[in-house]
């Protein structure tokens, strides 16, 4: 049977949420059929929380020069097929698809407002300041200003493999920041704050579990976790170990650009 708008807020309800501004990520196949799918999702947050931002990230932007600095987790010249599909950000350019489908609906939804980074752009519902806070320098700053919001990240369905947030802290905590570089209607923009690969996020977990809050919502595991705990959990983590929450994949040129730091 189909979860309904009803199922979906009464299970966030259990999280305590109401008053509380999220950043959310979400896979919706993990809830099966939903009434009135992902429309309904988001109706269903709104419903049960302040505010709340999501990842609108646009990788079709991105462009692989032919040399740049060293040491920036990348094969330069190494994706010319796709330099030549890049194409240059819009504000209404559709989201990634691996930011799943609720980040679409919410970047489409009338009262949205979405920033203007050309690949790590965020979109919103009541959380203006948030949005509005983001700057090509310090892409995901606006998380920490949630986290001084006493906000929180929700996991709809996934896992700390896809938490923004995390990435936010490694930067805090002084891992290593990489620079992309993204294509605009008028030139090429260098984006600095670029992060690292997030395969061994899930390391985390154990760290944050007295922050977690978890209920199983239209057979979803949903998991709501304290963004200012996790925040100081990660870089607590780092700082006692440079190479916390890398991935073991030997072939991960980020995750070895700062191992070999």
């Amino acid at each position: 049977m189909p979860a309904s708008l009803s199922d979906l807020k009464t299970g966030f309800s259990k999280l305590g949420l109401s008053k509380s501004l999220v950043i959310a990520h979400a896979s919706l196949r993990a809830f099966g059929p939903i009434e009135g799918g992902a429309d309904t999702m988001l109706t269903a947050l709104l419903d049960s929380t302040r505010g709340i931002i999501m990842p609108t990230f646009t990788y079709k932007t991105m462009l692989n020069p032919d040399v740049g600095p060293a040491h920036n987790g990348i094969t330069y010249g190494s994706q010319q097929d796709l330099n030549k599909m890049a194409e240059p950000f819009h504000a209404d350019m559709p989201v990634d698809p691996s930011m799943g489908v609720l980040a679409e609906v919410l970047r489409k939804h009338p009262k949205a407002k979405r920033s203007s980074h050309p690949i790590q752009s965020f979109a919103g519902i009541r959380a203006d300041a948030l949005i509005n806070s983001q700057t090509i320098f310090n892409p995901l700053g606006l998380i920490g200003l949630l986290a001084d919001n006493d906000g929180w990240v929700l996991l709809l369905g996934v896992d700390h493999t896809v938490n923004t947030s995390i990435h936010y802290a490694e930067k805090l905590a002084g891992r290593m920041q990489f620079i992309r570089w993204a294509l605009t209607p008028d030139k090429v923009v260098e984006c600095p704050g670029f992060p690292g690969d997030s395969d061994g996020f899930n390391a985390i977990a154990i760290d944050v579990e007295k922050y977690t809050r978890r209920e199983e919502i239209g057979g979803a595991l949903v998991q709501a976790v304290h963004l200012k705990s996790l925040i100081n959990a990660v870089t607590k983590k780092i700082k006692e170990n440079p190479f916390a929450l890398l991935c073991t994949r030997q072939d991960c040129e980020r995750c070895n650009a700062v191992r070999w730091a």
